[in-house]
């Protein structure tokens, strides 16, 4: 295990880097020396929150091309949509301790810190954390409704609900992945642009769709990577319904489709020619689908961060999903960027 840098003063600034790039694997001793900052960055496992920061920027991006941007808004929705994604990932760790899930040698409780189960945190302080979060998110929500409208509300409150009813019982019934296409889609995207303009686009709803098929195939990576512990938990998340195999595949189609509907993006005059410097994600399609396409290993490959062990699959997913993701992004901002100077 890596060690973590200790400071006696001052912040761990090289751990909140670490903290927002990986997950880092910490003992108790070394947790005490961490400031509060980095210990909030490893509890609400902050390297994934890049899948919320790419809605809200797909979301804004489309505002800005409709000449309706407005940056306090954007950055009022952007810290509230991670401040809720921070919520939701302590409110998951606090409900599967309660329930008895993450007990034991439990998958959650290798990739990472769990706070409770690791003894880092008590049920008490990690219940005054997640509250002090959602208060947090609750109140970007309240001044995008100020500033927005009531249309808003509407948002919130649906987001609200997958917040407090993922792990349960969404996850457990096969919904989980489904939660996510809507919540990273729908919901992030096209809420982002009602909450920067005013008024709902179905444009943005449709490629928060598209895009969210990318967090989507990370769960479903997550979720065939702790198969086997769910199984024996009576988890039924979708890979445990269909099984090892068919989930894997599904993650594959799912990539194709994602990049397809991309394409079609541009051939149905969507979004201009740029959008097309998706097709550099080919490269990584490919290697990420070789991995897929085999046995997941039963320990961990020599070439494979400690860090991320035991998420092989989905930290090939997540990984597939940044690029993409990336490119995405980039594509939309060429275009905007080149429709001001008249290229097209």
């Amino acid at each position: 295990m890596e060690q973590v840098k200790s400071y006696n003063s001052g912040m761990n600034i090289a751990m909140w880097g670490k903290a927002l790039r990986v997950i880092p694997k910490v003992s108790k001793s070394e947790w005490r020396k961490l400031d509060p900052i980095a210990k909030w960055l490893i509890a609400t496992r902050s390297a994934v929150f890049l899948m919320t920061i790419f809605s809200a920027i797909i979301g804004g991006s489309l505002a800005f091309s409709a000449g309706r941007f407005e940056i306090l808004r954007f950055l009022i929705c952007l810290i509230g949509l991670v401040l809720a994604h921070a919520t939701n990932n302590l409110l998951n760790d606090f409900t599967d301790s309660v329930r008895g899930v993450d007990k034991g040698n439990y998958f959650r409780n290798m990739y990472g810190p769990q706070p409770i189960e690791h003894g880092l945190w008590s049920k008490r302080k990690m219940l005054v954390i997640i509250a002090g979060n959602g208060m947090a998110a609750a109140i970007c929500g309240i001044a995008l409704i100020l500033l927005s409208g009531i249309s808003v509300l509407w948002l919130m409150l649906a987001g609200a609900f997958f917040v407090l009813f993922y792990t349960w019982p969404l996850k457990l019934i096969g919904l989980g992945e489904i939660a996510v296409l809507i919540v990273w889609g729908p919901l992030m995207v096209g809420g982002t642009y009602l909450s920067i303009s005013g008024s709902w686009s179905w444009n943005a709803a449709l490629l928060g769709i598209i895009y969210a098929i990318g967090p989507t195939t990370v769960l479903l990576g997550k979720h065939t990577d702790k198969l086997k512990e769910d199984k024996e938990k009576q988890i039924h998340t979708l890979p445990v319904l269909i099984g090892e195999s068919a989930a894997r595949l599904l993650v594959l189609v799912l990539i194709f489709i994602e990049l397809l509907s991309i394409i079609m993006l541009f051939i149905f005059g969507i979004i201009g020619w740029p959008i097309l410097i998706i097709l550099f994600s080919i490269p990584s399609i490919i290697k990420v689908a070789k991995v897929f396409k085999l046995p997941r290993p039963s320990e961990k490959p020599v070439n494979f961060p400690d860090e991320g062990w035991p998420t092989y699959l989905a930290a090939h997913a997540f990984y597939c999903n940044q690029v993409i993701g990336g490119l995405f992004i980039l594509g939309l901002l060429l275009t905007i960027a080149f429709s001001y100077i008249n290229i097209f």
